[in-house]
This record gives structure tokens, sequence and C-alpha cells, in this order.
């Protein structure tokens, strides 16, 4: 008998590698189901690619731990990711036995009666079902089952779902699917079952009944669930993120209903982080999103867009109204005190408002939403402006520096400098960061700070990342000394990039360069908006023999969450914890535990932003062997260091 159990569940990209595994999944397979992800479900199970969303084949299976298996499989996409579900059930034992279902059985397609014994027809106001629907329905096989009782079972909300659905079928003889939730009868266990089915016509062509098919589908749709909600809720706060706040804004605009767009920015959020540390950084937004979502009226749309920015989405506002209630949240959010370890810290807002008619696209409002917000920052901050065309000019400055960044790009004017990564006992150099510099002669000169934040905003930066990438190993293979190792900085769009993997993977295949040699740094803000794809990334590549560095290890909410999760080789120290190693016994005491933490599991540590001699003293003594910073040596072209790739430094 088929029991929902038995029914396996994957889910893959969109090239059929797989991410994840249910225990039925892998058995049906012959799998291990640890070691699943990965590996390519079309070369598994051929059949579960050659059919379209939502129709289902079968497939004769031979495993090494259960034999010939017959399969029935479907699958279907989970957007808004690209991910694709799969849903497997072993037929073996209805292949051999064929359910019965009344008289019927001999009306019903092929197709049909392959798709297990969870079935039921409905004829003149009676209900047949199969033995597994009696049993999911705790209805004894002797009850008299009529329609009502049928509907009893679905859940109230979508009872009148199913009637328009079948009653519709009735009346055009066309067949019928949908999705409802179910109780069983004792009217506590609520589950999700797709069911589809099709009209039986007498004689004359009229249609008089119908046949269908249930199939519970409550873990699938709990996945479902799971992915949507980690694809669309920033982790830190619980609020819609970018993905959720962009797509909201996007079907507003489509609507053509008026409405204005607010976005919220912390002022000098960045002094918090410097003076009290990210954690309280961190208690801070929290403390700042709850403020503003108790403050806004529910068809408001509260999101946040990364780092210290927020966003509201305000349907059926006009500029004016927009620009009242944002003040009213800034009003609000000056007398919000935060309390964090016995001190009161008090935040203001700068806040920038741009309507939905202000723009064509979602794209186009939020950068005018994001100039108004600069120009409340560049104004003297804690206030509201509203987006006026004047304000274009400053986009007109942030696309010339994306078009100098494209041109650098393609002509050959960006180059790469080395931190030096140091032994504190003897000097000698271990590595180098690479840091990306703009060498185009042209006015102004633009350091990092300046083009890389915009670059990150679009798909640009990954055209750059993998430029860094491809010069970092080709460097390492036209200088095969091993003591010349070098590490890339990934950045967080970067880790969405699925094929991103591939790509390193055959760099270093065809440069025949020792991955050892190589290692990725993530930092931990991305890694915290990313974890899947951070994890997946990691995964491939630490098993192929790279180093992955979790880089400001520290700065973020979820620094343990990272260490629990993510398979890296080591740690980078924040420089907040660096910083004041000689002067403060606080940091002493974060570095010592941080230190224990890496030695625990067995992880390599650098402490960066080394500024003086006492530092290295400091950190010396708490068992610290390998930092970076200015006193060590500052970066220098790359072009420079192989010449003399791990040198003794002076200290």
């Amino acid at each position: 008998m088929l029991r929902h159990t038995d029914v396996g569940f994957a889910i893959t990209d969109s090239r059929g590698r797989l991410r994840w595994v249910n225990t039925a999944m892998a058995e049906l397979l012959g799998i291990d189901e640890a070691h699943a992800r990965g590996r390519s479900l079309p070369a598994l199970l051929p059949a579960a690619w050659e059919g379209t969303e939502g129709t289902s084949t079968v497939q004769r299976l031979t495993t090494t731990n259960r034999g010939v298996r017959w399969l029935e499989i479907n699958w279907h996409p989970l957007p808004p990711s690209d991910a694709q579900l799969c849903r497997v059930v072993d037929l073996t034992a209805s292949r051999q036995e064929e359910l019965e279902v009344g008289s019927e059985t001999t009306r019903r397609s092929p197709e049909r009666s392959r798709m297990g014994n969870w079935e039921w027809i409905i004829a003149e106001d009676r209900v047949v079902w199969s033995e597994g629907m009696r049993e999911m329905s705790g209805y004894p096989a002797d009850a008299d089952i009529d329609y009502d009782a049928f509907m009893r079972m679905i859940h109230p909300d979508d009872v009148a779902l199913v009637t328009r659905v079948l009653t519709r079928s009735l009346n055009t003889g066309e067949p019928f699917t949908y999705i409802h939730r179910a109780r069983g009868a004792d009217r506590t266990d609520v589950r999700v079952f797709e069911c589809f089915g099709e009209v039986i016509s007498d004689d004359d062509g009229k249609p008089v009944r119908l046949v269908g098919s249930a199939h519970d589908i409550t873990q699938a749709h709990e996945v479902h669930h799971e992915l949507r909600r980690m694809a669309e809720e920033d982790p830190l706060t619980g609020l819609p993120n970018r993905r959720a706040l962009t797509a909201r804004l996007e079907r507003e605009i489509a609507s053509g209903a008026p409405g204005a767009l607010v976005v919220i920015d912390l002022d000098n959020f960045k002094d918090v982080n410097d003076l009290r540390g990210h954690m309280v950084g961190d208690r801070v937004m929290c403390a700042l999103a709850t403020a503003l979502r108790n403050r806004l009226p529910e068809n408001h749309y509260l999101g946040r867009l990364g780092g210290d920015e927020f966003a509201v989405v305000m349907p059926g506002v006009d500029p004016v109204l927009a620009k009242r209630t944002a003040q009213q949240l800034a009003a609000a959010v000056a007398t919000i005190p935060v309390a964090v370890a016995g001190v009161t810290i008090r935040v203001t807002v700068s806040t920038g408002v741009a309507p939905f008619d202000s723009g064509p696209t979602w794209e186009a409002v939020l950068a005018n939403a994001d100039l108004a917000l600069y120009a409340s920052k560049g104004g003297g901050r804690n206030r509201v402006t509203v987006y006026d065309p004047g304000h274009y000019a400053n986009t007109a400055k942030r696309v010339a520096v994306l078009e100098r960044l494209r041109t650098a790009l393609t002509d050959g004017h960006l180059a790469l400098h080395g931190m030096p990564m140091v032994d504190l006992r003897t000097g000698r150099t271990l590595g180098y960061e690479l840091l990306l510099r703009l060498e185009d002669d042209l006015l102004p000169p633009l350091g990092p700070g300046d083009f890389l934040p915009d670059a990150e905003r679009t798909d640009l930066i990954l055209n750059i990342d993998r430029w860094v990438l491809g010069q970092a190993v080709d460097t390492l293979a036209a200088h095969p000394d091993p003591g010349l190792r070098l590490d890339v900085n990934v950045s967080g769009r970067t880790l969405d990039d699925e094929e991103f993997g591939d790509f390193v993977l055959d760099r270093i295949r065809s440069s025949d360069v020792s991955p050892g040699r190589l290692g990725l740094e993530i930092t931990e803000t991305a890694a915290l908006t990313n974890l899947d794809a951070a994890r997946h990334l990691a995964t491939r590549l630490r098993e192929a023999g790279c180093r992955i560095t979790l880089d400001d290890f520290g700065s973020g909410f979820g620094s343990f969450v990272h260490l629990k999760h993510l398979p890296i080789t080591g740690l980078k120290i924040d420089g907040e914890f660096v910083r004041g190693i000689d002067r403060s016994t606080t940091d002493s005491v974060l570095v010592t535990g941080i230190m224990e933490i890496a030695n625990g599991l067995g992880l390599t540590t650098v402490a960066e932003w080394v500024e003086r001699p006492s530092q290295v003293n400091a950190l010396t003594r708490l068992g610290v062997e390998v930092a970076q910073g200015f006193h060590l040596g500052k970066p220098k072209p790359l072009s420079a260091i192989v010449l003399r790739p791990n040198g003794v430094l002076p200290r």
C-alpha cells in the first residue's frame, strides 16, 4: 500500500544537480543520502527530465540494494528560485496487483491506474474511495461516504475552490487538477494534497461521474515553503529581503495604481559598529526593524534592502502623504532608546521618497529613491527628501563610474595588489590577499570604496570576480613556487552564481595549479545573506583542495552558526577585535575565545588591521601566529610580488 512516507522527494538546480533528497528518494535511487548533494539526477533517473511540467512518466530502474523497481516520476519548478522539485513514487507493488475501485476500473485510463491507490470516484452523490484514501481519512471500510462527507475532509478555506473546479469539470467534460488542504477524521492532522482526474461520460457523451487521484504532497509543500522563506526573508531581522521587496515593488508598479517607495538608512551606523562592535550593531538593526514594523499600516510592505538600509512599499499614497509618514517614522526612531550592555544608544535615519510614476521600472524607482536618500544625507542627515529630477546628476555620476569600470575591465586597466599575510614568529610571508585597483589614469582617481559598492549593485561584479580569479590562477600557473599562495575575495552576488564553482575548478585543472595554493575569502556578511549558496560553493571547492576562509569573523550576527554549517578551513579575525588588542582586556578575551574555537575545530586564523608593534606582541601572547596590516606590509602590485613571493618582511 502506498503511504506518504514512500514518496521520494529531491530538490535540484536548473542543471539537475541534487541539492537535497529525503530518505525515501535516496532508498529508491539506491544512493547514500549523506553524499547525494551534487550528483546528477538526470544520470540517475533519465525519465525525470523527459516530460513537461506536472506530467507523469514511469521508469524501470535497477538498483544494487532494491533490485528492479518501477517508479512514477513528476517534476515541478520551485519559484522564485531556479530550483526544481522531483517527486518519485514506487509503483512496483501496484504493477503486480492493479487497484480496483468499484466497477469503473476498466473505464479509467492506464495513466490514471498507475497513480497509486489514493483514488476516488464521485457518482450520484456517493463517493467510492480506495483503501488508501479510507486509511488516510480515518473512515472505516464499511462506512457509507457521501459527497458531503467527502467535502468535510477538505479544509474549510479550500472547499469553494474544490467545488468550483469539480463543477466546471462536470459541466465541460475536461480533466481537472487542483491542490488543497485536507483533514482526517480526527480533524487535527492537516495535510496538503495534489488532486487530478478526469470525467467519465455515459453512452450519450454526457458527463456522469468523476475519477480522481489524490497524492499527499505535504512534505514537498513544506520544502517549497521553506525554500521560499529562505529566498525571501532577511535572516537577521526576519523582514522580507531585497528580492522579495523588489518583487513586491514590481507588482505594484505593474498594477498602475499610485504609490511611493521609501528608502530608510541609519545615520552614522558605522560609528555604532566601530565603537560598540558589530553585535551591538545587529541588535540596533533588529530594534529598528521592530520599531518600523509596529508603526506602519498593514498594507505597507516593509523590508530590508541590505546593510543598514530598509525600504517601504506604500501603495495608494501620493508623495505628500508618503513624506508625512516617513517623517513620523523618523521622529519615532529618534526617540527610541536601544539599551545594550547597560549603554543606551539612540539613532536617527535619513530617508528618500520616490513616487511610482518617477520611473518606468522598479530599478528606476529604487534608483530615484536612493538619489533622494543621498540628498538627505548630504543635507545634514535625519531628514526626509522627495525625489526631484535634479537629483539625476548623482545618478549620472554613478553611471559614469560603472562605465569607467566596464571600460577598464575590457581594456586591461584593472590591476591586482597583494596584502601580505605574515607569520608573526618569523616575519615570513605565507600568502597574499588580492586587492583590486582601478588604474585608468583618469580623473578623479577612484579607490575600491568608490567603485566596488556600485559594481556590487549590478551584475558587473560577476565579471570582475571572474577576472580576479582568472588572474590569480594564471599567476600561480606562471610561477609554480609553492611559497606563492593567493587569496581571492568573493562577493555576495557571486555566491548566487551557480556556475562560478565550475569556472574555478575548470581554471585550476586547465592551468595545472595545485588547488591548495588558491584560497577564497567569503565575508561573514555575504555568508549570512547567502548561507545555502556559500555552503554549496565552499563544499565543492574545499573537496577539490582549495582553502576557504570566513572573512571578518565576529562581525555578523550568526558567527557560530557559520562555523557549524560552512565547510571552511580558516578564519580571519575581524579588525574590530584587533584594533585595540594591546589596550583592551575585552578584545583580548574575545580573541582568546576565537582562538580556542579555531584550534578546537582545526581552523587556521589570520588577524586583520595590525598597525603597530604592540598589537603584534599582544596577538603573539594570545596564540595568534598569522596576521596582516600596514605594520606588517602594505599592498603592492602583484607583478612585484612574484619576483619574491615569500620574502621575509621587516619587523
